[in-house]
């Protein structure tokens, strides 16, 4: 596929497969839906979902949602305490099978994401990446993307960058397709949830060069 037809289809092809499958996995799991709400807001009180400014497409930031898997504890100093203390046994559950990011499909109904595509994080990493690391913006952010089945968070940060920039580079309708069923297979597997010796996954804080500088400044 040229270059032209990826940059046309996208758009059409690519927005249209999103919204009816959003559509149906909404409608399919709205019990499912349901009973994570009850859930959190029984263990965890409210608020229920996770509302989180982050960057999109071309780094516009836009409020993503997911269900809330921590406590809302603070130190003393009123700094957060670690993920890992935060972290309830149904958030850990909810992370290792992904139900934390079925509010996401919101977000695809609205256009600021897509089912597949490089993981939206965090606005403070934006002045972090190298102008390489920083194309995976070229694209709509994803629930799932070719990071997530390829290692997720058992990866380095740097080899999750490299692979974000190749879907950018190599995108396919059939490459979404084959990213989903991996990540229902994933899913299913358990695979790679959680860093190496770590709740979550570290943060990112850039990336080093030869002259022991960050990508960019």
């Amino acid at each position: 596929m040229d270059l032209k037809s990826r940059k046309r289809i996208p758009p059409l092809l690519k927005r249209l497969f999103d919204l009816l499958v959003s559509v149906l996995l909404l409608i399919l799991l709205s019990p499912v839906l349901l009973i994570l709400v009850l859930l959190v807001w029984v263990f965890m009180g409210g608020p229920v979902i996770f509302a989180q400014r982050r960057p999109g497409l071309y780094g516009k930031i836009f409020t993503v949602y997911k269900f809330r898997t921590m406590r809302s504890t603070h130190a003393t100093d009123g700094s957060p305490l670690p993920d890992e203390v935060r972290l309830t046994r149904l958030g850990t559950f909810m992370r290792s099978a992904s139900l934390d990011e079925l509010p996401e499909l919101f977000n695809v109904l609205k256009g600021e994401m897509s089912l597949v595509g490089p993981r939206p994080l965090l606005i403070a990493y934006l002045d972090r990446y190298s102008p390489e690391q920083a194309r995976r913006h070229d694209v709509l952010p994803g629930i799932t993307g070719w990071a997530q089945v390829n290692g997720r968070n058992a990866l380095s940060w740097e080899d999750k960058f490299k692979l974000d920039v190749w879907y950018v580079d190599h995108w396919s309708f059939w490459l979404d397709i084959k990213i989903l069923f991996l990540t229902v297979w994933k899913v299913f597997k358990r695979e790679s949830i959680n860093a190496p010796g770590s709740a979550t996954a570290p943060e990112f804080m850039g990336t080093l060069t030869k002259n022991n500088q960050t990508g960019k400044k």
